[in-house]
């Protein structure tokens, strides 16, 4: 039977710590392989994972408008971010039908309903 060594602190509570403090974190691998979402040990490998801090600059990979019944429309988009791993989060300021594929993005924190920070990003300079 295999033990763990866990910490006080999960990995996902460790990247809701970085985001109240307004940063987006992901963690490396030794090799420094980006890997997202926050996991106790890299994929495939069972190593050591150390956590870095993105600039928040990236591309739109992907992006769906929802139309809810009595909500405004609102976009969900999978984000490219430059240091090389992908995330799903939402485009703002600007109407969910005009973010695009390829469109540059950056990060910025958001509050839920709850109060709790939330990554989002709006349009960013070209590339």
């Amino acid at each position: 039977m295999s033990t763990f060594n866990l910490t006080a602190e999960s990995p996902l509570g460790v990247f809701k710590q970085f985001c109240e403090e307004g940063k987006l974190a992901y963690q490396v691998t030794p090799s420094g392989q980006a890997v997202f979402y926050p996991r106790i040990v890299a994929p495939q490998t069972g190593e050591t994972l150390s956590w870095q801090i993105s600039k928040g600059e990236g591309t739109v990979y992907s992006t769906s408008v929802i139309h809810l019944k009595g909500f405004e429309p609102y976009n969900i988009a999978l984000i490219d971010l430059d240091e090389g791993f992908r995330m799903m989060s939402r485009v703002e300021e600007m109407p969910p039908e005009h973010v695009s594929i390829g469109m540059r993005v950056k990060m910025k924190m958001s509050k839920d309903k709850e109060g709790r920070a939330l990554p989002v990003f709006v349009q960013g300079d070209s590339k």
